[in-house]
């Protein structure tokens, strides 16, 4: 029976990373039926927002969907699409695989780490007042009455909630991922020395539930050196899970490790559903011209595949990419030694070096 996926093609650079990383997938052997979406800045110059209706609609009846990079106008306009996705339908697990493939340039070799991030809380949770406005005075106003600590009058307010559900069911997730992946330990991040209300709740709760999964090993790490040892000594680390900020934050440290957010995927995952989606942007100024590397949302639909249970399928699409990777020839621009090599070629032409790998794994398998 085929899968049934809503597709988001994204703007900038996404539909070209969509088309050909549809094409991959299929060429895994797995059959989808596929329900194609259009949002983002170019929608919304016609329908008035980035993320119609009927997108919502869609991911509601499917309850799978992949999707390729949308922009986030920086400072202004609307909020991002992903963080309202990720709302919409309670993904509250982001999960990000940073893996090295030799062929990727790096300073690192043999990392294998995974970002479980909470997405629904902290700071991300878009509890926001603006400076001047007459709500910022009331909360400002009220902070000095309760806590007797004075607010410069001409501050911006983020609201910063961190709950013990929240947090109670991020890290069973991640302890139930390590369980899953033979993985063989968490490390739960956090700044409680300081935030003693928030993140101080995070660690209490994820010790908590950690003494439920004796099998795995617990840890935890203050968020400031975190960074400074995954630098030094990555290879201690394996699973992490962390509020909000800190998760995007390190999760692009990680991805650093491993040579960029182009060979960087992502899931966002709930009880109801999943969205899978590159980590990068949309690279607006590469729109139309076959030229941003498709890796991550490729490596997007792998998790997608092992969501679906596809693991054999999953474990192909990998090893291709992989492959391709490590042979150099046909790769974007920014996984060759020079970035200016001419025998670079573009998206859609890594795109057919993967699937042609694939097919030939088809058809040896039958």
């Amino acid at each position: 029976m085929a899968h049934k996926v809503t597709l988001i093609r994204g703007d900038g650079s996404g539909p070209e990373l969509a088309d050909v990383t549809k094409t991959v997938l299929e060429a895994t052997g797995v059959a989808f039926d596929w329900d194609i979406q259009e949002a983002g800045l170019d929608v919304m110059a016609k329908e008035g927002t980035p993320l119609p209706n009927r997108v919502l609609e869609s991911i509601r009846k499917n309850k799978v969907a992949i999707k390729a990079p949308i922009t986030t106008p920086v400072g202004s306009g609307f909020r991002s699409v992903n963080v309202a996705l990720r709302k919409e339908f309670d993904l509250y697990a982001c999960v990000r695989p940073c893996k090295s493939y030799p062929g990727v340039r790096s300073l690192y070799k043999n990392i294998d780490l995974v970002i479980v991030r909470e997405n629904t809380e902290d700071l991300y949770s878009g509890i926001e007042f603006e400076k001047g406005k007459v709500e910022t005075k009331q909360v400002i106003d009220l902070i000095s009455r309760l806590s007797k600590k004075q607010i410069r009058p001409d501050s911006g307010i983020s609201i910063k909630p961190i709950s013990v559900t929240g947090t109670e069911r991020i890290v069973r997730y991640a302890f139930e991922y390590a369980r899953k992946y033979n993985r063989k330990k968490v490390t739960a991040i956090h700044k409680a020395n300081i935030m003693k209300f928030t993140d101080g709740l995070f660690l209490e709760v994820s010790r908590e539930v950690a003494k439920k999964y004796t099998d795995i090993e617990f840890e935890d790490r203050i968020v400031d050196n975190m960074c400074m040892q995954l630098i030094q000594h990555p290879e201690l680390y394996d699973v992490l899970v962390l509020p909000n900020l800190y998760g995007d934050i390190i999760s692009d440290v990680c991805a650093g490790l491993v040579g960029g957010l182009g060979v960087a995927p992502g899931a966002n995952i709930g009880e109801q559903g999943a969205i899978f989606e590159a980590t990068h942007g949309s690279a607006p100024k590469y729109k139309g011209l076959n030229k941003v590397n498709p890796t991550a949302m490729i490596l997007s639909g792998m998790l997608m595949l092992r969501y679906f249970g596809e693991e054999k399928a999953a474990d192909r699409l990998e090893k291709a990419v992989a492959a391709v990777i490590a042979e150099g020839k046909f790769v974007t621009y920014d996984l060759k030694a020079d970035r200016n090599d001419p025998t670079a070629v573009g998206t859609r032409e890594m795109g057919e070096a993967i699937s042609k790998r694939l097919k030939d794994s088809v058809e040896r398998r039958a």
